[in-house]
């Protein structure tokens, strides 16, 4: 076992054995489900595309979360193939339902930094600190759960930051009536 592997489980065990606690299982539960395929925040950047005003955030915000699909679901997943830490962890107990696809990196994180990103950079902070306070804690659910490895969640968290920065260049240089009526 590698240092970063063992650091990892390490982490988990340790959220495990310090941090859990039965009564906020419920809440962390239904927290890390509003990343599950994205729906929460495709829901709420698809509800600013109705708004003349936060249009083109939503917009902003839908093509980094494409990004981030992209390269952590349909690439990097498949291609690096890491087995969940529970089911190599000795002792760590899955919180919550299997997943049937790989761990690295995670889809959730990326996903959410993606999204929360993109709103705390264009959207007053009274709401981009909470959008991103969001984002940050569905990554930390992932690690409360069980069902990731840190390194997934920091790798899934840089490449959803990566993803909205390169949204917003992409959107930046959109010059269409679409976006901007």
């Amino acid at each position: 076992m590698d240092i970063i592997q063992q650091l990892d489980g390490n982490i988990l065990l340790w959220i495990q054995n310090y941090i859990r606690k039965e009564f906020l299982n419920p809440m962390i539960l239904f927290i890390t489900s509003l990343g599950d395929a994205g729906w929460f925040w495709i829901l709420l950047l698809i509800g600013m595309l109705l708004s003349v005003k936060y249009r083109k955030i939503g917009m902003t915000g839908l093509v980094a979360l494409l990004i981030g699909f992209l390269i952590t679901n349909l690439c990097l997943k498949n291609m690096v193939a890491r087995i969940r830490p529970y089911e190599v962890i000795e002792g760590l107990e899955l919180i919550g339902k299997r997943a049937h696809d790989f761990s690295f990196p995670s889809g959730h994180s990326t996903c959410s930094m993606a999204a929360s990103v993109v709103l705390f950079a264009k959207l007053p902070k009274k709401f981009g600190i909470p959008a991103l306070t969001l984002g940050v804690f569905i990554c930390f659910t992932r690690l409360y759960i069980g069902i990731h490895y840190p390194t997934d969640v920091l790798i899934g968290m840089l490449i959803g930051i990566i993803a909205a920065l390169a949204a917003m260049y992409i959107i930046k240089q959109e010059k269409t009536d679409i976006l901007s009526s």
